[in-house]
């Protein structure tokens, strides 16, 4: 509960507000039926009474707008604050997950309780500041001014009420795992939409729309089903509630008109008891719907629960130096061994030993899915190794804070990836306080200063989402500048010039080695051209590291490096014998 109270104490003026208002509504319609008999019996009897009760019913109206107005408002600032203060949250939090909790939520059911479930929890928490007093003051204040009006009538609620009470309990206790199983339909089908609208590129050019039709076909009727089983039990509850209304009303009408003959009672006070037995059980409806829409609630403040009591399994809590910033860019592995799936046998790391000095470039190289990625991951702790220890000047990299270590770490992994905004905005997420001029000489160092120049805006021209409107060259080279913004001690470039020319690469190479060589550069590649200059070569094969040396070294002493160099050197012979034929 205290979770919870963490977003209402900021606004507890406003969920103490709202009800309050909602008590001046509930206390008119209590009142109202009373003055309605009185005109009835007045107009009968005395005219002046029947006048006075009138004016009554007018005012009594008037109060009942401004509490009603009034219970609205403050009930939806209530419900949106919470709401906004809880997203904000849940969306920090996912910001501190590792890749590994990422990987256990998904990322489509990360965006359901993001959205879905935080406005679920947002209507109720609307709903409730609305009905809790309202629906329980409906009930109590009915009941007293009936069982006052005609005792032995009113013991008709003796036999209706616990009936509701109890068909209210058995439809709540069937809604919540509805409920629940809707809300992981959802997951699916967000998850379905957002691959498919990420991947539409790849989608279209392989011509597989209708596939990706009929997979959102099979996720929207799984959420259908699970809708339609959760809304039976609406449907349902409702002709439920109205037959026991009216069932009530019949036998009042009945026992009552007796009463009335027999001159215990005037026509008026029947007439009364018949809205009160409306406003009893209607409140009790509206008492069910509350419970059937807390259940969905439970359901998605579970799942957002969950986001929030999630720890990521990588933290800076237990750091020894918090404070602490790389300052050269020396990096050691000792014996360091990992696993993506702790219950895996084979590792996907598997003792690895290696000295990386600082300001040196080192090549990293291999067959693919050797753990070049992975190993280069544990330097910035994007994963934990399992065993062993990864440290950068001396000192192991879970002493640091994470926010100095990656500081201190500039990384452009595999997928590279733009965010939509404009060039400026992209190459700033390097440096947000960078000027134009940092800008454009980093830009510059990644070859890109001279096709952003060309665009119509030039650097304020607009990236779209994921960097669809630009080349895969172009993205590599622009997330390239945006990580040397960052004027990292440790540069780390996976495989991240694969989609530029030779003359390009070369540039990009001799910027790092002239304009950042204080900085400690590690370039995995698949092309040995792209590492050959590399002060260290490291050779990986099946998450071992088989060789270590210079390129002319690891030609003569290591037979996996010479077998890719000269697989590499056979290729472009034959490239260059068919261009020329």
């Amino acid at each position: 509960m205290s979770k919870w109270l963490k977003y209402v104490k900021p606004y507890w003026h406003f969920f103490v507000l709202g009800p309050l208002c909602m008590i001046l509504e509930v206390v008119g319609e209590v009142l109202m039926p009373r003055f309605l008999a009185q005109v009835i019996d007045g107009a009968q009897s005395d005219l002046g009474v029947s006048i006075t009760s009138m004016i009554m019913m007018i005012l009594t109206a008037l109060l009942m707008m401004a509490g009603g107005i009034g219970g609205a408002y403050f009930g939806a600032k209530a419900a949106i604050n919470f709401a906004s203060d809880l997203r904000k949250d849940v969306f920090s939090q996912i910001q501190t997950f590792s890749f590994a909790n990422i990987d256990k939520f998904r990322t489509g059911s990360l965006v359901t309780r993001l959205t879905n479930d935080v406005t679920q929890l947002q209507n109720f928490v609307n709903m409730l500041l609305r009905m809790a007093l309202r629906s329980p003051g409906m009930l109590i204040g009915g009941l007293i001014m009936a069982i006052t009006m005609q005792p032995s009538l009113s013991l008709v609620f003796a036999v209706t009420i616990p009936m509701l009470l109890i068909t209210i309990a058995i439809l709540i206790g069937l809604a919540f795992p509805r409920f629940a199983a809707m809300q992981k339909r959802v997951d699916g089908l967000n998850a379905t939409v957002q691959e498919n609208i990420t991947n539409i590129r790849v989608v279209k050019s392989f011509v597989r729309e209708d596939f990706e039709s009929e997979k959102f076909a099979g996720a929207n009727a799984n959420l259908k089903a699970a809708g339609m089983h959760a809304t039976k039990l609406m449907i349902a509850i409702m002709p439920l509630m109205n037959f026991f209304m009216y069932s009530t009303i019949i036998a009042v009408v009945f026992f009552g008109s007796g009463i009335v003959l027999d001159g215990e009672m005037q026509i008026g006070d029947l007439s009364a008891f018949v809205t009160y037995v409306n406003q009893i059980l209607s409140s009790l409806m509206m008492v069910a719907m509350l419970f059937m829409n807390t259940s969905r609630a439970l359901a998605s403040g579970k799942r957002i629960g969950e986001v929030l009591d999630e720890r990521s399994d990588i933290s800076d809590e237990n750091s020894e130096y918090p404070e602490l910033e790389v300052k050269e860019g020396a990096i050691s592995f000792r014996n360091v061994s990992f696993r993506y799936y702790k219950d895996t046998e084979d590792p996907v790391l598997d003792k690895i030993d290696l000295e990386i000095p600082a300001r040196s470039t080192v090549g990293i190289i291999g067959s693919t899915g050797c753990g070049k990625t992975t190993l280069v991951s544990l330097i910035p702790r994007l994963y934990d190794a399992d065993e062993g220890e990864v440290l950068i000047d001396g000192v192991n990299v879970k002493d640091y804070s994470l926010y100095n270590l990656r500081e201190g770490v500039g990384m452009v992994l595999q997928k590279n990836v733009l965010f939509s905004g404009t060039v400026y905005e992209n190459l700033r997420f390097g440096d947000p306080d960078a000027s134009d001029e940092e800008v454009k000489r980093f830009a510059g160092y990644a070859a890109a200063d001279k096709f952003v120049s060309a665009f119509k805006n030039g650097y304020d021209s607009e990236i779209e989402q994921g960097g669809a409107n630009v080349s895969g060259g172009q993205k590599q080279r622009l997330c390239i500048a945006r990580a040397l913004l960052k004027r990292p001690k440790v540069l780390i470039l996976d495989d991240s010039t694969s989609a530029v020319d030779t003359a390009t690469e070369r540039q990009i190479q001799y910027a790092l080695s002239t304009e950042l060589k204080d900085c400690t550069k590690i370039i995995i590649a698949q092309r040995i051209n792209s590492v050959k200059d590399a002060d260290m070569i490291v050779v990986m094969d099946d998450g071992r590291i088989t060789d270590v040396g210079r390129h002319e070294e690891l030609l003569e002493c290591s037979e996996t490096y010479r077998e890719i160099y000269e697989s590499q050197a056979s290729m472009a012979s034959s490239a260059i014998e068919e261009v020329r034929g």
